[in-house]
């Protein structure tokens, strides 16, 4: 699910409120693999550089999780 949600921001240029709820909720419940991992580091540099905007207005840092 988190590649797919990565995916979609990379395609418009924009991580929605949505989209970014949903990433957060699968992060709680430990629902991610290792491999997503790599993919919200992606996010997390794009969204730092630029690339991709946030409709959300408070900053992300996904990696203050926990790791699996």
């Amino acid at each position: 699910m988190i590649n797919r949600l990565v995916q979609s921001a990379f395609q418009t240029g924009y991580l929605s409120v949505e989209s970014e709820g949903l990433i957060r909720q699968v992060i709680a419940v430990r629902g991610y693999q290792t491999a997503d991992l790599s993919v919200l580091e992606e996010l997390h540099q794009a969204i730092y550089s630029g690339k991709i905007k946030r409709e959300a207005s408070e900053f992300v840092n996904f990696f203050t999780m926990p790791r699996p």
